[in-house]
């Protein structure tokens, strides 16, 4: 029986245990050009001790951006900033990936450069409003995006991934969550394509199997995750098809064979199938009544999960790990950080991304 403490071989990476930081959204990359920061450094490095850290989403383009103060992969102003979060997390011996991550229409075109707005696989807008600098605005309808530009942005992923590795960090962790591109791709209420991204499970699976293919050959499966999250209805996502769209989905990537799956979770019943058909590692950020706690940690004894995130907990306590091998005490997260009370919300700051 595998315990949370327990080493891990993460497709060739030796992780000190089986506890993961997940990606939670900060919106603190003050440094010119969306760059990440000395403050940025020290926070990874704090929490360095986790198995796996996972940095906040990072945009892959220009476009990929919707909120303010978010960081990217796209430049090399970015690159060398975020060489200096790499290389204070590997001092500390921490294991570090980037999470990429493209808002598609979710997101405030006031951020874009002029002539720029939110693109996404069908002209729909995502009901309800989004958090921007000037305050609560609705969601303004994207641009569909052209086959030839799902190509293109299919390369922004992997030059993106290219950029992560030489910033130096250990992987990257694809977002195919939480409403975002990725996500608005796979879910029926947000793609009403008819071509090749569209139209059918196949079709809409297309576009994160080809992604993941493509950031697999630019740095290596091993050094690829992929984050999702049936079910999980933010950002106006609808899923009626949820086991046959994700079945279909893992047996697409298992012809890739990404390092690790994470999932966010709001079926038990459906993460039991979804790790049957799942080849590698699989992390789970479970469903709760609250945040992830210790008492979590029995889903790894029991097999139900091989690593676990930790989401407003990690927040709260950077030296995570050791807190819940002693069995406490536990700063609790300030509420106020962080959206419902649950990982599955805002955390540290008032956007989606947790």
């Amino acid at each position: 029986m595998s315990t949370p403490f327990d080493p891990i071989d993460l497709a060739g990476l030796r992780l000190r245990n089986r506890l993961v930081m997940p990606a939670m959204g900060r919106a603190r990359a003050f440094g010119p050009g969306n760059t990440a920061t000395d403050s940025m450094a020290t926070y990874y490095a704090q929490r360095a001790t986790a198995g796996l850290i996972i940095t906040e989403g990072s945009q892959p383009s220009v476009v990929g951006q919707g909120f303010p103060h978010t960081p990217g992969l796209h430049s090399a102003e970015q690159i060398a900033a975020w060489r200096r979060v790499t290389d204070a997390v590997h001092a500390e011996g921490g294991t570090i990936f980037a999470q990429i991550s493209h808002v598609g229409r979710v997101g405030d075109p006031g951020l874009l450069p002029d002539g720029l707005v939110q693109v996404a696989p069908s002209a729909v807008a995502a009901p309800g409003q989004l958090f921007t600098v000037d305050g609560m605005k609705d969601f303004t309808t994207p641009r569909e995006l052209t086959s030839q530009e799902v190509r293109e942005t299919i390369a922004d992923f992997a030059q993106a991934a290219r950029n992560a590795v030489e910033a130096g960090f250990d992987g990257v962790e694809l977002h195919a969550a939480y409403g975002y591109l990725i996500h608005q791709f796979l879910a029926p209420s947000s793609n009403l394509r008819t071509d090749e991204w569209g139209g059918s499970t196949e079709g809409r699976i297309r576009f994160a199997a080809e992604v993941v293919a493509a950031v697999s050959a630019a740095i290596g499966a091993r050094r690829t995750g992929v984050r999702i999250s049936p079910g999980i209805r933010f950002n106006g996502i609808e899923e009626p098809d949820l086991e046959a769209t994700y079945v279909q989905l893992i047996r697409r990537l298992n012809e890739t064979g990404p390092a690790y799956l994470h999932i966010v979770e709001d079926s038990r019943d459906l993460t039991g199938i979804l790790r049957k058909e799942f080849s590698g590692t699989l992390v789970l950020n479970p469903a709760t009544d609250g945040c992830t706690g210790a008492e979590e940690l029995a889903l790894i004894e029991d097999g139900t999960a091989d690593m676990l995130s930790f989401g407003a907990l990690f927040l709260a306590n950077p030296d995570l790990p050791a807190r819940l091998r002693a069995g406490g005490p536990y700063n609790t997260p300030d509420e106020t950080t962080y959206y419902g009370g649950t990982d599955k919300g805002y955390l540290d700051y008032p956007y989606l991304n947790a």
